[in-house]
Formats: C-alpha cells, structure tokens, sequence
C-alpha cells in the first residue's frame, strides 16, 4: 500500500473546534509569555490575576444577580468567559488536549452549531451550578472543565445511541465519565479537592441532554420519545 504524500500530517478538526480552543491557546499563551517577562513589563507577572478577576466567574455575584433579576446583565457574560482562563499552564494544556480530541469526534458528527450550543450550554450550566448550589462558596470558577465535559457527555449521548442501535448495553457508554469521575475523587482525596467538580458534572449533563435535541435527527427524536409515553 502506497502512503498518501498529500495527506495532512495531522487530521483535520471542523473549524467550530478551532474557534472554541484558539480563544482559550491564545489567552495562556499571553499569560505564559507575561508570567516569563516576554511582554507587559515588570506588570505582566500580575496578568494571570487580573483575567481571573475580568473573566472568571465569582459565586458571590453571580448570586447577587440573582437576587436583582440578572444585574449587572454585563457580568452574565462571565458564564461563557471563565473558560478562557485557567490556574497555570498544565491546566490549560490538558482543557485544550481533551477539548480538541472530543471536538474531532462530536463536531465530525454534529452540525456547527451543535457542538456550540453543547459547549456554551455547558459552561452556563456548570457556572450557574457551581454558583447557586453550593452554600458559602467563594473560590470562583475558571478553566474550560465544565465545556469540556459537555462535550464528553455529547460524547457519551452518542456511544449510547450507537449501543442502543445494536442491541448492546447501552449503559457501558457511561463507563468514561464514571472512570473520570473515580480519578477526580481520588486526586481530591490525596491532594485536596474543590467544588469543582460540581460545574464539571452539571456541563455533562447539560451536553449529554443537550445532545438528544442538537444531534442530527434531534428534533424528530425527541418527538418520537414524548408520542410513545
């Protein structure tokens, strides 16, 4: 079998992919340089801080926003712009990796606009969870976790519907999310853990629920399930 000398050395990834992680590679890179004193000065040591307080979402105010019908509406903005910005490189790093593998594989399927609304769906979901659920809360949210795991969980909507096509047991398409979910509670235990996880689980489910109305077919899947109940 002759090689292809024209293929791409890597395999192409549907543009919303890009558009979803070139944000977030262009932000750390930014920082990464400034933390090194390439750019911004003596002030760019300071930038990392200063995204975290421009971007990230604070369970405080999101509460407070609660409590006034959404104002400031401006801040709502910071429930899709956490994930741009991360604690350190090696967060960043492993959020781009997951999110450019899983993008590949439910954007090759999904329309464009289906792997958005399951990535901004679960951003929002998993902030408003992590800031409305949990009492006393005041660490706030960052990082591309939550989105990621939406995408896991659209993900997981399609090994079960492939499962469910074949007559197989369907319910193994959870064993992913379930090892990922063992791994983050060991870590927690040995390391000492955060809330995190709570945003994490809420973008899943989002992306996985999400995914019955935005997968191809969606729509008349949907209808077909309400009509046989």
């Amino acid at each position: 079998m002759q090689p292809d000398h024209n293929a791409a050395p890597i395999n192409p990834l549907p543009m919303i992919v890009w558009v979803l992680a070139l944000p977030v590679i262009a932000m750390e890179l930014v920082l990464v340089l400034a933390e090194a004193g390439l750019v911004g000065g003596a002030g760019g040591i300071g930038w990392r801080l200063q995204a975290v307080e421009r971007f990230a979402m604070f369970p405080e105010l999101l509460r407070y926003q609660a409590e006034t019908g959404g104002q400031p509406y401006a801040d709502l903005l910071r429930l899709v712009s956490y994930p741009l910005v991360h604690g350190s490189f090696t967060h960043a790093l492993f959020a781009v990796v997951i999110l450019l593998a899983l993008g590949k594989m439910v954007g090759e399927i999904f329309r464009w606009w289906g792997v958005l609304v399951v990535v901004s769906g679960a951003s929002i979901a998993g902030g408003l969870a992590y800031g409305l659920l949990i009492p006393d809360i005041r660490a706030p949210l960052i990082g591309a976790y939550p989105a990621v795991y939406g995408l896991i969980g659209a993900f997981t909507f399609l090994l079960w519907t492939n499962l469910a096509r074949k007559g197989a047991n369907k319910y193994r398409a959870f064993s992913l999310i379930g090892a990922l979910l063992f791994f983050q509670l060991v870590f927690g235990v040995l390391f000492g853990g955060s809330w995190d996880w709570v945003a994490d689980v809420t973008g899943f489910a989002a992306g996985f629920l999400l995914s019955f109305i935005v997968s191809p077919g969606g729509f008349a899947r949907v209808r077909e399930m309400i009509r046989q109940r």
